[in-house]
């Protein structure tokens, strides 16, 4: 089995795509690509057995049917960099191998996340974990940027003095703010991280991660762009139904009354659009 080299792959390699204020998103490296996936799922043939149709009718099914294992043999490392809170989100898919700078051996940099004016939201009265949809007032907005960014800097200023004082760089860090920029080597396998890419795109995720999901995406595209169209049609784009909600879409498709209520009802409306 011949080393995968995509050309549209190699020509971004090491590349910086800037995302929000100070973060970006760097391709690495990359192990594999659609021909890998086809290869795996097809172990017992060598490449260009089949068409290019073909390997994409391939690659479909077996996204379509969770048949993940051939996904699993791409993998992809990446340099991000990105605020300390993304991070924590960002930890909790677990199934990456993640390397993180230290602020026990590094002076960490003056870099703090502001939002941008669009981005300033109040409570949300129907998501407890998210923002209402329209930005504030620009005297609010003004308000809310002048308070984070004096904080970061007095925050910042205090942890310079007690590095001067010559405090240990692991106790100097202790107060630093969740806006700080952090940096690590991240690398998971195309199954996974089109599952960390199905949630971290979906509309409800925090803003400032799901733009860091988009430009991932729009990298991997370039790696495997049979697998990621299929991702689109099949996992990013679609639905899932339980029993209950089935029943329910017969029975609308059938012109009869829709026999969900309350809640139940509520979230299968949200799904089909109405």
């Amino acid at each position: 089995m011949a080393h995968c080299i995509v050309e549209e792959a190699e020509a971004i390699l090491d590349q910086e795509f800037g995302v929000l204020d100070h973060g970006f998103v760097r391709l690495v490296d990359y192990l594999g690509s659609d021909e890998r996936i086809v290869q795996s799922a097809r172990v017992s043939y060598g490449a260009g057995t089949k068409t290019w149709r073909q390997d994409k009718g391939l690659i479909a099914y077996l996204l379509r049917n969770d048949h993940t294992s051939p996904f699993e043999q791409v993998n992809f490392t990446f340099h991000i960099k990105m605020p300390i809170f993304v991070a924590r989100q960002w930890v909790r898919h677990r199934t990456a191998r993640v390397n993180e700078i230290s602020g026990r051996y590094s002076v960490m940099k003056a870099e703090h996340y502001l939002p941008s004016r669009d981005q300033i939201n109040v409570q949300s009265e129907d998501n407890k974990q998210g923002r209402a949809a329209q930005p504030v007032s620009d005297e609010v907005a003004d308000q809310v940027l002048a308070i984070l960014e004096a904080d970061q800097k007095r925050v910042y200023e205090s942890y310079e003095q007690l590095l001067d004082l010559g405090i240990a760089r692991e106790l100097s860090r202790i107060n630093l703010p969740l806006s700080l920029y952090t940096e690590w080597y991240w690398q998971m396998d195309l199954h996974n991280l089109f599952h960390f890419l199905r949630l971290r795109l979906d509309e409800h995720a925090q803003y400032e991660i799901r733009v860091y999901a988009q430009v991932i995406l729009d990298i991997i595209r370039r790696v495997c762009p049979i697998a990621v169209e299929a991702f689109e049609e099949y996992k990013l784009g679609s639905q899932t139904f339980s029993s209950r909600e089935l029943e329910a879409l017969k029975a609308l498709l059938k012109g009869e009354e829709n026999p969900l209520t309350g809640r139940a009802r509520e979230l299968f409306e949200q799904k089909i659009g109405g």
